[in-house]
């Protein structure tokens, strides 16, 4: 199976001591062209296997992205998973909450957007940005913080009660690749309508902005829920290590494909075709 080495993954588990200490350039002696190659073979076995969840419906994936702005959320799930059957697939994208998402309790438009049996669910963005943003933002208080950090630890503990498999994933690049990346957009049509003063404000503030993402990472990295934390700052290698994670993660469900009885035989058939009522 075309997926990276258990090292390779293992090395982007959080080191809840020092989250973000990686370097978010490495590369693990792999090239560009070695790694495209191999994520395009490798997505055939998860599409097979994402088929399987599907048809067997018992267990499903929950994919959490998080990153700073430009780290590439978006790119995973339009590279990464391109080509996988959609109905496997259920990815949501969390912005500011709205006027009537304010009105309910902070996990509430996250537990309604959990994955149902058979599917891999993608939050792009999530529910720790209750943790981060929502205070940047003046949705909540410093001493709000804690109480909000407890109901997260109680909804991911209760995933695999029924049977939702976390993978959180935070894309880590450096600050010279964020200016990079903003620069880009302010170059290319295509990329302009994603930038907003605040994306300015963030680029000012990186360092500040990581070390409370650190801090959040580390405190919630748990053995039923741990954070792997991926060097992004290669969008090749982002895209490897993610479908390589979600592979893993397939391979320990030991899937098949469901044997069920036949609902009909070959002679059924026949035998509507040989009916002159027909």
């Amino acid at each position: 199976m075309p997926r990276l080495p258990d090292a390779v993954l293992d090395d982007c588990l959080c080191n809840p001591a020092a989250p973000l200490a990686g370097d978010p350039a490495r590369q693990y002696d792999l090239g560009k062209a070695q790694a495209q190659e191999q994520l395009q073979t490798l997505k055939g076995w998860l599409r097979e296997r994402l088929t399987m969840l599907w048809a067997n419906r018992y267990d499903a994936l929950l994919l959490v992205l998080q990153g700073p702005d430009c780290a590439g959320k978006n790119g995973v799930i339009r590279r990464a998973l391109s080509g996988l059957d959609p109905l496997t697939l259920t990815p949501s994208s969390f912005q500011a909450p709205n006027a009537v998402e304010r009105e309910q309790d902070f996990l509430w438009r996250y537990r309604q957007r959990l994955p149902i049996s058979g599917t891999l669910g993608i939050f792009n963005r999530s529910y720790y940005e209750a943790l981060v943003s929502d205070l940047r933002d003046g949705l909540c208080s410093e001493a709000e913080l804690a109480p909000r950090q407890a109901a997260i630890s109680a909804l991911e503990a209760a995933l695999p009660a029924r049977r939702i498999h976390p993978l959180k994933c935070y894309l880590q690049i450096s600050f010279a690749e964020q200016k990079r990346r903003l620069h880009q957009r302010l170059e290319q049509p295509d990329k302009r309508w994603k930038l907003s003063a605040r994306d300015l404000e963030d680029h000012r503030d990186f360092a500040s902005r990581q070390a409370r993402w650190a801090e959040v990472v580390g405190s919630s990295h748990t053995p039923a829920a741990p954070w792997y934390v991926i060097p992004a700052d290669h969008r090749w290698l982002r895209d490897l290590l993610i479908a390589s994670l979600l592979a893993r993660e397939l391979e320990h469900l030991a899937l098949d494909w469901p044997q069920h009885p036949l609902p009909f035989s070959h002679e059924d058939v026949e035998r509507i075709a040989c009916d002159p009522a027909h």
